[in-house]
């Protein structure tokens, strides 16, 4: 427990920062904030180098996997010792991508408050194609667990929430949010042209298979079309579709809004499950808050951040996806009046800047120095 002035925070996180959307939306951007507010942080990932990154997704070799989680493992036996140093510790999903909770139990007998934050319906099983063999270490139900042992559990949205509360009733839901001062609207993005309209999707290769719902849709939409659509694969660079002619391009923090920017219209399909009731609207809050009008599937938190036809559209099945985004492709006023009535809702709901304070006060309320 930390004797000095400030209290001190240690983040439990996979990923090295600006790596992975669901640490810089939930933990890394609220950073600063904390330390106005006086506390002390420290960000602790598994996973430090690129090159560690590189042979986890995408390497098939056990060995080097294996070498990964030895460093892992070590780290986090480093994170036990230090515990007793903060005030909160704060896990992100999990300490390790194992089926155990030794390392929250350790945390936990540290004498820290343990938050847990968590963004996805991570009791379902899911794990992505490149690591199929390590499916054996992943146990969906371990975060019963770690949400059981937690002082505070926050969650992305009130779906989550509600599954957390069998197991725990200090629950808090808090809405992921993105930073305006990083997603800025580019000047030229009002000076359209009308002869190319951009369709585009901003994901990953684990999320890849949502984007395929929608390709029977818009095969039909570039048979009306023709070159006047282009179509944009933001996040996986090695997807392919010579039919649509699609252009895929890797990730990296250097080019993402630069990316996104240029898209007209934003999608966000996704699967009618339970996997998708937890999910938390990342895709459209990126699309709106760079004013481009979005299309999101009519499911889970995309209800509540959406009002159709108002800052943005839903769609329930392929009719409703083929009428919302041949309307936004005839009507240039349609995309622009979307796009900002879809900004103007991340700037007063779900940005860091609207909700910072609330954030802040979470862990002043935790560490009994409630503002």
């Amino acid at each position: 427990m930390s004797h000095s002035g400030n209290k001190k925070i240690l983040y439990i996180v996979q990923h090295r920062q600006n790596r992975a959307p669901g640490q810089r939306y939930r933990c890394e951007q609220y950073i600063p904030y904390l330390k106005q507010a006086g506390f002390e942080c420290t960000y602790s990932p598994i996973i430090i180098k690129r090159e560690e990154e590189d042979s986890l997704y995408r390497s098939r070799s056990l060995w080097d996997k294996g070498m990964i989680f030895l460093k892992a493992f070590f780290r986090r036996v480093k994170d036990v010792i230090r515990a007793r140093q903060y005030d909160i510790v704060f896990i992100y999903r999990e300490a390790m991508p194992t089926g155990s909770v030794f390392f929250e139990k350790m945390l936990k007998k540290s004498g820290a408050k343990v938050i847990l934050d968590f963004d996805d319906a991570v009791w379902l099983p899911s794990v992505s194609a490149v690591n199929k063999s390590l499916q054996w270490l992943k146990k969906p139900d371990k975060i019963n667990k770690i949400i059981g042992l937690s002082n505070l559990v926050i969650t992305g949205n009130s779906y989550l929430a509600d599954y957390a509360k069998k197991f725990n009733q200090a629950i808090k839901v808090f809405p992921s949010t993105i930073d305006l001062d990083y997603y800025k609207i580019p000047a030229q993005q009002i000076k359209e042209d009308d002869d190319k309209i951009i369709i585009g999707w901003s994901g990953s290769h684990t999320t890849i298979e949502h984007f395929n719902i929608i390709v029977p849709v818009l095969k039909k939409l570039k048979e009306k079309y023709g070159n006047k659509l282009e179509f944009i694969v933001y996040g996986d660079a090695g997807y392919k579709n010579d039919l649509l002619d699609i252009k895929s391009i890797a990730w990296s923090p250097d080019s993402e809004v630069e990316i996104i920017s240029s898209f007209n219209i934003g999608i966000m399909p996704l699967p009618d499950n339970e996997w998708s009731k937890g999910k938390c609207s990342m895709k459209g809050l990126q699309y709106m808050g760079l004013a481009i009008p979005a299309v999101l599937a009519d499911v889970g938190m995309n209800k509540e951040v959406v009002k159709d036809g108002v800052n943005g559209f839903l769609a329930k099945n392929e009719q409703e996806w083929l009428d919302k985004l041949q309307k936004l492709i005839e009507n240039k006023y349609l995309r622009q009046s979307i796009g900002l009535a879809g900004r103007e809702t991340i700037e007063k709901e779900y940005s860091c800047q609207a909700r910072n304070k609330e954030y802040v006060n979470i862990f002043l309320e935790l560490s009994g120095q409630k503002q």
